[in-house]
């Protein structure tokens, strides 16, 4: 096994995952993975995240229905990050929205 393809897991077994739309290419969700997350995406075929706050798998869509159908996963270049393509059914916001990323940035209003 090379170097390279080794993923790099933090202090606590998590990786970063982006999550994108593999139709549109719209960034849809930055959620957490570890081995488990990841496993179980491959055997459902539902994108599944590690819950940092309730600590347990949270598969998306299981009980919104709004689920993240698995396309693939790639690693960058340093393997300490995911891009997840996905194929969405609902949207992939808790808000309703396709994407947790409907708001601009304000740095006047939001880094005071």
């Amino acid at each position: 096994m090379s170097e390279e393809s080794v993923i790099s897991f933090d202090e606590k077994g998590l990786i970063p995952a982006v999550v994108q739309d593999a139709d549109t290419g719209e960034v849809l969700v930055l959620a957490w993975m570890n081995r488990e997350s990841i496993a179980h995406s491959y055997a459902t075929g539902h994108v599944t995240f590690w819950s940092r706050s309730r600590n347990e798998l949270w598969e998306k869509g299981a009980t919104s229905g709004n689920w993240l159908n698995l396309v693939s996963i790639h690693k960058n270049c340093e393997a300490n990050s995911f891009l997840v393509r996905a194929r969405p059914v609902g949207p992939a916001c808790h808000t309703g929205n396709s994407s947790c990323y409907y708001r601009e940035f304000d740095p006047a209003a939001d880094l005071s």
